[in-house]
């Protein structure tokens, strides 16, 4: 049996638990593009289409191809680290396999979907020879590292308070939290932990300190039975009587307003992308069905606010009804304000010294010139890359990096995004979970 590479043998062999949208066309994809960094050799999935896709994709031998992690993980295999890529239930227990037998282990998030679970793996976690580094591709993106430059720069003065938006965009929403994967919080994990731990980590990582309390509020207020329209019927394709004015017709959505695509999200309806296999998708899975009648329980939107143990505070927004699937923040300084948007990675810098005043009734001209400073005015755009924002690739490239030293010998320093960093922001979501449902204020 093969063991770890050695020093410059070669690209990281990778080990890939779970070939859904994260492991197969965030994960590997990347391998793909980068075969002098990372190579895939072996996958564990039990859908026996996606396995073999994703298997042939790789030139993955057949004896590598496994229908559980069980089995992938039952002896130290001929890799050097573990992709963790598993439904949300399943993250602790492949991880905690993967360390014991002294892996690398990149995580995708949530770590866990339980406080009980968190703490199970990261007392065991202290004492492997291995490390996690969870996906919190948020901290490897161009965009937010922009951000923390700039206020690290002291450019707006000492921070004051952050306001941030989880715009989830109404279709996605639709997609992912009503008829898909996480629309149960008994069958994954509440919507706050899904979908915005990335956003908790990030509001933790530019204000430089911990959160110390926390308020939420959020209900599921749309997406229930009582507010199907009339002439709504179980499936979109059953003659739906308002099909043509549904912004959530799943018909509209998959099959005509996503027929060019042919990755996520359409294939996580279905492997086959044809006409007729999103059709067929729309009779037998959730993903036809009216987003009115599932047994979906999450929060369809939520706020929360937070404080942090410098002073800093910040309100965190997620929501289902938004146009744009993007991030919105605005951070308030003692001294200036940066608005951003992370669709357009635009970022804007004001700083009061150099803005004047607008009051009612007197003409101010407002508009602005990008990048040139006029009226305390700064402007600055990232490029708009794909994949979170550049965050897929920046954590691959950081993930392999790190392996490949380790592998070396060397002394390797934490993961941006390590299980010691990441889990707080776990914590965070759990206790904004217990004062939503409790209307509590909880101390952390």
């Amino acid at each position: 049996m093969a063991g770890p590479v050695s020093p410059g043998s070669g690209p990281v062999r990778l080990l890939v638990l779970g070939a859904g949208g994260r492991g197969a066309h965030a994960y590997a994809q990347w391998c793909l593009e980068h075969p002098e960094a990372a190579r895939v050799v072996a996958v564990a999935e039990p859908d026996a289409e996606r396995r073999d896709g994703l298997g042939d994709a790789h030139a993955v031998p057949a004896d590598r191809r496994f229908t559980g992690w069980q089995q992938a993980l039952s002896t130290r295999g001929p890799w050097d680290a573990v992709i963790v890529a598993t439904p949300d239930r399943d993250h602790v227990d492949p991880t905690l396999r993967a360390l014991e037998l002294g892996h690398h282990v990149l995580l995708e998030k949530p770590i866990a979907p339980t406080a009980e679970e968190l703490h199970r793996l990261t007392v065991a976690a202290r004492g492997s020879a291995g490390t996690v580094t969870v996906a919190h591709v948020l901290r490897y993106t161009p965009f937010f590292q922009t951000l923390r430059r700039l206020l690290d720069e002291g450019r707006i003065g000492e921070l004051q308070g952050i306001s941030h938006i989880e715009n989830v965009a109404y279709w996605h929403f639709a997609h992912s939290y009503v008829r898909g994967n996480w629309h149960r919080t008994d069958q994954s994990s509440p919507m706050l932990l899904a979908k915005a731990c990335h956003d908790i980590d990030i509001l933790r990582w530019l204000v430089g300190s911990p959160c110390t309390t926390v308020a939420s509020f959020g209900e599921r207020r749309h997406f229930r039975a009582e507010h199907a329209p009339k002439g709504s019927t179980e499936r979109c394709i059953d003659g739906c009587a308002v099909a043509d004015t549904c912004p959530y017709n799943a018909e509209r959505l998959y099959v005509d307003q996503l027929a060019d695509v042919d990755g996520p999200p359409v294939t996580v309806v279905t492997n086959d992308t044809s006409v007729a296999g999103r059709r067929r998708a729309l009779r037998l899975t959730d993903y036809g069905r009216c987003v009115y009648r599932m047994d979906n329980d999450v929060v369809d939107h939520q706020t929360a606010a937070l404080r942090f143990g410098n002073g800093v505070t910040a309100s965190l927004v997620v929501s289902a009804f938004t146009a744009w699937n993007t991030r919105t923040l605005t951070l308030m300084g003692s001294h200036g304000q940066i608005t951003a948007d992370m669709r357009s990675g635009r970022i804007s810098l004001a700083t009061f010294a150099d803005t004047p005043p607008t009051v009612e009734g007197r003409r101010t001209d407002e508009t602005f010139q990008v990048g040139t400073g006029s009226q305390g005015v700064v402007d600055e755009v990232i490029e708009a890359f794909s994949g979170h924002g550049g965050g897929d690739a920046g954590l691959m490239l950081d993930f392999t990096g790190r392996v490949r030293r380790w592998l070396s010998g060397e002394d390797v320093e934490a993961a941006p995004s390590s299980l010691e960093e990441s889990v707080e922001s776990h914590l965070v979501a759990f206790a904004a979970e217990r004062s939503r449902l409790n209307r509590t204020v909880e101390e952390l």
